[in-house]
């Protein structure tokens, strides 16, 4: 003879209450169930029949006692096991039929087929067969609030049937149904006992317990009275599993399922997902606002440094001491710096105010006694005419380069100073060419507004000594830079007998502004951060409010089979799924924000890196701040989901 199927050997239960006292529910209890019954279990509100049927399906766990399933101790299962338990060796049939709200009937009957790993196919293909068996093929896409009473619980019937357990666990099914609905769902149960499912029915009505083949009486947590059961050669075969197990890797739901849950449980409370996903609107919006701003004013900031020229090291007079002795810089300082290797050109430098005349109009500016080299020095180009040329310097010849500014000044009419004679200090200049506009490099002096004239021409009519007050050298290979910068200053301490000079280059200054702006930049992104840590606070408390309303639901997962990890993954995949929604609201926000930032205000510069560090950034702060309220679901004790209101 084969092992009994259910076997409970003095099982008892103990609550402790909110005051301390322990109440025993359950008193030594002892049953045993033979495969293929169908067997009624009765008593009075309180008699510990619910608690027993708990018990039965692993939903709980005794005090003490013995329960075996097909000979397997159920007090040795733990965690995914119990789930396991629950998955494929019962189907639970409830008084208020725990149907998950806001999913159609033909989800709510897949459900357990997506906790035991089955693929969708054979999930929808089954749900819509046993619907149909049960008369609600045509009802099967309505939701629960649009069924009648006796339909919901013909739903939760084939939802107990979706995985093919062989022992159906119905309590008080007819309890909230009308007398006829009630009948239908006896009737049910009987047929479902004649194919040799075995079926433990709790019920107090005992007009309703005398479907069943056997029954067994409880009072006061003890069992009273039993029936017997029925003899075996009437018995029909037991009913064989029909669904075909799966491997324990293939119980975890897709991430694709989990996702369109997420979806649909966001949906079903749409204000207040609107109300979690602002705080992650908002700070994945100040992410990329701020750091556009700070990589804006920070290009900005390099542009301007980066226009004096990255390649170009200055060599200025004096040391800085007064107390020491300067030896003038001269042209002939420059000339060995051009031999120097690595050297492309050299600048020398010589700069006095001037006064500049055309016609009858005068303007004061700024004039630079320089060589042929400026434009390649200082990667300046000319836009009309040409530079003066180093025959001119030669010469002496009294040519002019004129700045931007300084052409528009002295011809506003629109006409070519080629060729036109200006007076620089009442001395007549020829203009050989305008430059192209370069702007204000150094933040005090404008280089637009500036007269250019050959170095001896200036020397010689306009200054009277050849002291340079700087010589501007620049360099073919900028990785080599600070060698060179070393080698000039060897050899000028050298021609001096002294360091009565002062070298820099604009390595340091770059540095400096790169150090200064990143500095503003990371101020920026903390700052947003912290909107964005305070967005995720929201979601840990949407989702912790979540868990509170939705307590029946987990209860419902973890009776369908559906272990921790499941119902982890669950709210998981819905924090991700605010914070992933939000992050795309936010960025688009941010955009846009920065963009008048950017039309108004200030320059901004948007990246890539930034806009995909900000949703990244979001989505993992739905999850860490998911995780406490997941855990919290997914530690959930089933029978206390289940009796939540």
């Amino acid at each position: 003879m084969s092992a009994p199927l259910l076997v409970l050997e003095d099982i008892r239960k103990t609550y402790a209450t909110g005051g301390g006292v322990a109440v025993e529910v359950l008193r030594g209890v002892s049953l045993t169930v033979e495969a293929g019954e169908f067997v009624a279990i009765v008593g009075s509100s309180g008699s510990g029949k619910s608690t027993l049927m708990n018990i039965l399906g692993g939903l709980d766990r005794p005090t003490s006692g013995s329960y075996r399933v097909n000979g397997r101790d159920v007090s040795e299962l733990e965690g995914d096991e119990r789930a396991a338990l629950r998955r494929d060796g019962f189907g639970f049939v409830f008084q208020h039929y725990h149907l998950i709200p806001g999913t159609s009937a033909q989800e709510n009957v897949e459900m357990p087929g997506r906790y035991a790993g089955l693929p969708a196919a054979v999930r929808e293909s089954r749900a819509a067969a046993l619907l149909g068996r049960l008369g609600l093929g045509e009802r099967r896409h309505h939701r629960p609030n649009q069924l009648s009473g006796g339909q919901q619980q013909r739903v939760s019937i084939a939802r107990a049937l979706m995985n093919g357990a062989p022992v159906i666990l119905a309590d008080e099914p007819t309890g909230a149904l009308d007398s006829a609905s009630g009948a239908e769902v006896v009737a049910l149960l009987r047929e479902l006992a004649a194919e040799g499912r075995t079926i433990v029915l709790i019920t107090h009505d005992r007009k309703v317990a005398e479907a069943a083949d056997r029954v067994v009486e409880m009072r006061d947590g003890r069992i009273v009275a039993d029936t017997g059961s029925r003899s075996s050669a009437s018995a029909p075969a037991p009913a064989a599993a029909s669904v075909e197990r799966h491997s324990p890797a293939s119980v975890r739901t897709s991430a694709g399922e989990a996702f369109a849950a997420a979806l649909r449980s966001l949906g079903a409370n749409g204000f207040r997902t609107a109300l979690t996903l602002l705080g992650i609107v908002i700070g994945v919006a100040s992410v990329i606002a701020l750091l556009a701003i700070g990589e804006g004013a920070k290009r900005a900031v390099m542009a301007r440094v980066g226009a004096l020229g990255v390649n170009l090291v200055y060599v200025l007079a004096g040391s800085g001491d007064p107390r020491l002795p300067t030896t003038p810089l001269t042209e002939a300082d420059g000339e060995a710096i051009l031999r120097l290797p690595n050297v492309e050109s050299v600048m020398p430098y010589l700069d006095m105010p001037v006064m500049v005349r055309y016609g009858n109009i005068d303007h004061r500016t700024s004039g630079l006694a320089t060589s042929a080299s400026l434009p390649l020095t200082h990667r300046w180009p000319v836009a009309l005419g040409s530079f003066f040329t180093t025959a001119d310097e030669r010469a002496g010849a009294a040519v002019a380069v004129l700045g931007h500014n300084v052409a528009k000044r002295l011809f506003p009419n629109g006409e070519s100073p080629l060729g036109r004679h200006v007076q620089v200090n009442n001395i007549p200049f020829q203009v050989t060419g305008v430059m192209g506009q370069k702007g204000d490099l150094t933040g005090s002096q404008d280089t637009d507004d500036w007269v250019f004239v050959p170095l001896s021409t200036g020397v010689q009519r306009l200054v009277g000594k050849p002291d340079l007050q700087l010589i501007l050298v620049s360099v073919h290979n900028v990785g080599r830079i600070a060698e060179t910068r070393d080698a000039v200053k060897a050899l000028m301490t050298k021609r001096h007998g002294q360091e009565d000079f002062q070298i820099r280059d604009v390595t340091a200054r770059i540095r400096t502004a790169t150090e200064t702006q990143d500095t503003m930049t990371l101020l920026l992104g903390s700052a947003a951060v912290v909107t964005l840590l305070v967005g995720g606070i929201g979601v840990m408390n949407i989702m912790l409010v979540s868990v509170t309303e939705r307590t029946r639901e987990i209860g419902i997962r973890m009776a369908a089979g559906a272990r921790a990890a499941d119902i982890e993954r669950q709210f998981l995949m819905e924090a991700a799924l605010v914070a992933g929604l939000g992050g795309l609201v936010g960025v688009a926000l941010g955009l846009a924000s920065g963009a008048l930032v950017g039309l108004f205000v200030m320059p901004v510069l948007f990246t890539a890196t930034a806009i995909a560090g900000a949703v990244t950034s979001a989505v993992v702060t739905g999850l860490v701040f998911g995780l406490i309220p997941a855990r919290r679901a997914a530690s959930l004790d089933p029978v206390a989901a289940l009796s939540s209101e």
